[in-house]
């Protein structure tokens, strides 16, 4: 699932191959981008802002901004800019893969492919990539400026996303966790299993959640625990079938009360939630409705897990 801590990771797989490389060629296979050519132009550096990736460059010489697509039918003068950014958003089905020259590309189907950035020692080929877009590096806010606090950025502000979430109390929690311009990096994933582990309906209006700081925390804590690894897990298990509680496990019993697991799709957004575990506002737990799961420290999450159902 393309989320936050992917994009992380896949910012550092074209960094390893292509920071500091003079690219030989590229392939752009995108309307708006068809005949650009980087050829001679150095990866300064691969970078991720919540779900955006931006692979940042310096072109050999001045490019005319206002002249087209860099690279093609563009003039090199006095006016111009070296410093340009290539961005690209994964969405839900979005890929970069780095391959050695005259390795076999097996990512996906060559239709997919958007663009191929050549390199001496590696090939970078991106497969269904969405918005993916040259500009000047100094307008990159152009295309993220909108985005709250990076989860997994350096400039990670936890009481900026706190605010903004709060700005709009009667958002339910599930819809703005959801929106980057609260807090970049959640999917449904991690919207899903911090709402399952701090013990809220996907529909609490923001305004009525006890701890939203706690809820900020724990979202950061879980991404930032799946930094360097590709298997996403929020339980503390690498195993296969064991690594959510909620996500991707509908209808199956619940690994703290056994209660089946729920689905509901919206759009294209999907909800997984315990009814008994994260019950509905204005329930109160009791009788029969087991309290929210208690925190600890395990895996980095600053949350101990139940025992997984056998």
């Amino acid at each position: 699932m393309p989320e936050g801590d992917t994009v992380w990771n896949t910012a550092r797989v074209l960094g390893r191959a292509l920071d500091g490389a003079r690219l030989t060629a590229s392939d752009f296979r995108v309307p708006r981008l068809a005949g650009t050519d980087l050829a001679g132009w150095t990866v300064r550096e691969s970078a991720s802002r919540g779900k955006h990736l931006l692979l940042r460059l310096a072109a050999p010489a001045p490019v005319d901004p206002g002249s087209g697509p860099a690279g093609r039918s563009a003039t090199r003068g006095p006016g111009g800019v070296t410093g340009w950014t290539l961005h690209s958003h994964l969405r839900m089905d979005g890929a970069w893969r780095a391959y050695a020259p005259g390795e076999r590309w097996t990512g996906r189907p060559a239709h997919l492919i958007r663009v191929v950035l050549r390199a001496p020692d590696a090939v970078a080929v991106g497969y269904h990539l969405h918005e993916l877009a040259l500009v000047p590096t100094a307008e990159e806010d152009a295309l993220v400026g909108h985005l709250g606090p990076d989860l997994l950025g350096a400039d990670w502000d936890p009481a900026e996303a706190v605010r903004r979430l709060a700005a709009a109390p009667e958002a339910t929690i599930g819809e703005a966790l959801l929106d980057q311009r609260n807090l970049a990096g959640v999917g449904n994933l991690y919207k899903c299993e911090v709402l399952f582990l701090r013990g809220l309906s996907p529909w609490t209006p923001v305004g009525a959640v006890p701890d939203l700081a706690g809820t900020v925390a724990l979202a950061q804590r879980l991404l930032a625990a799946n930094r360097g690894r590709w298997t996403q897990s929020t339980t503390g298990s690498l195993r296969r079938g064991e690594t959510s509680y909620v996500y991707g496990r509908r209808a199956q019993p619940c690994r703290r009360c056994g209660t089946a697991i729920r689905r509901e799709e919206l759009g294209e957004r999907v909800t997984y939630w315990c009814p008994a575990c994260q019950p509905e506002p204005g329930v109160g737990t009791g009788p029969g409705r087991p309290a929210p799961p208690p925190t600890g420290t395990r895996a980095g999450t600053g949350v101990e897990p139940p025992a997984p159902t056998p």
